[in-house]
């Protein structure tokens, strides 16, 4: 089978772009588009308040008014053309990892879903559940877990 749509989720972390460099190996060989996507939940506009009585309006948008997830999905895509990805797309959704993976997964119609591992192994993944079991427990797509810790 060939992959025609490859989506691959990052939260900006190292073990994150190692997932997508994995993806954007895989979506190069098969000639897929490759999504990254990250998920973003924004601040509660109490925590905006608090932030500017305490630090200034100016400062207070560079702590909690910026959105990382858009820095992590331009940092991923550069990432992913240069393992060879030739069509890259980004996507910030509001939301948690795993219902933001899987809108995008059904909304592209994507074949393949690539996260890492992180979570997987550690105490707080087996009690709460970690976002690579969650996404292969509930994906009807293939599902990539890349070794990333």
């Amino acid at each position: 089978m060939t992959y025609q749509t490859v989506v691959v989720g990052t939260d900006g972390s190292d073990s994150s772009f190692r997932a997508v460099d994995r993806a954007a190996a895989v979506a190069a060989a098969a000639g897929a588009c490759l999504v990254v996507v990250s998920a973003f939940r924004p601040r509660e506009p109490r925590e905006v308040t608090r932030a500017q009585d305490a630090l200034g309006d100016d400062v207070a948008y560079q702590v909690v008014g910026a959105n990382p997830a858009e820095e992590a999905v331009r940092t991923a895509a550069e990432r992913a053309r240069k393992a060879g990805a030739t069509r890259v797309e980004t996507l910030v959704v509001d939301g948690e990892p795993v219902s933001a993976l899987a809108s995008v997964v059904a909304e592209r119609r994507a074949d393949l879903l690539v996260v890492g591992n992180r979570g997987l192994n550690t105490l707080a993944g087996r009690l709460l559940g970690s976002v690579p079991a969650e996404v292969a427990r509930k994906s009807g797509v293939d599902v990539l877990i890349v070794h990333t810790t």
